[in-house]
């Protein structure tokens, strides 16, 4: 409960502290000084998600597709075609390696959300596993499930749950 509070009251989670992050804390040209740290809520996220899914599927169309097309393979046909393996590939890859390397996919770029760690660390290869392959892939499975940021006081998904992560706004 402790460390939960600690979060909630801190004025600048630690994770902004390095230059990449700060620089999308400026406002007016000033930095701002101990930003009040703000959860992104459901409809943000939604939003970030939607725009996610066109370039997953954007690049599913740009990098496959023609593959597909040279070798004569069929990409419909069921759970287990060409198609959908490669597309789950795309998905997973963009969320896992985005976040990891800019804890913000495009569609939180724009809507300026970045992902973070509770415990005010660098998120790791496992928090990032959890958090864009196993939560993600529950969520999917049960879609329900993405509604937990609505009614979360954090406004964590169960991915974020599983990976001790938050979505934060990086502007004011």
């Amino acid at each position: 409960m402790e460390h939960n509070e600690t979060l909630e009251n801190q004025s600048i989670h630690p994770e902004f502290k390095d230059e990449a992050m700060e620089s999308t804390l400026k406002r007016d040209g000033a930095a701002i000084k101990n930003p009040p740290l703000r959860f992104a809520g459901f409809w943000m996220r939604f939003w970030a998600y939607l725009l996610d899914l066109i370039v997953v599927g954007s690049l599913f169309r740009l990098l496959a597709k023609p593959i597909f097309r040279i070798l004569d393979i069929e990409p419909s046909g069921g759970l287990f075609s060409a198609g959908t393996i490669v597309s789950a590939m795309i998905f997973y890859l963009y969320f896992v390696l985005m976040t990891k390397y800019f804890r913000q996919t495009l569609g939180k770029m724009v809507f300026g959300l970045a992902v973070i760690g509770i415990n005010g660390g660098r998120l790791t290869w496992m928090d990032i596993l959890f958090r864009e392959w196993i939560g993600r892939f529950i969520s999917s499975t049960i879609v329900v499930l993405y509604l937990i940021p609505a009614f979360h006081p954090r406004k964590q998904g169960l991915h974020d749950l599983f990976a001790d992560t938050v979505v934060v706004h990086t502007r004011r």
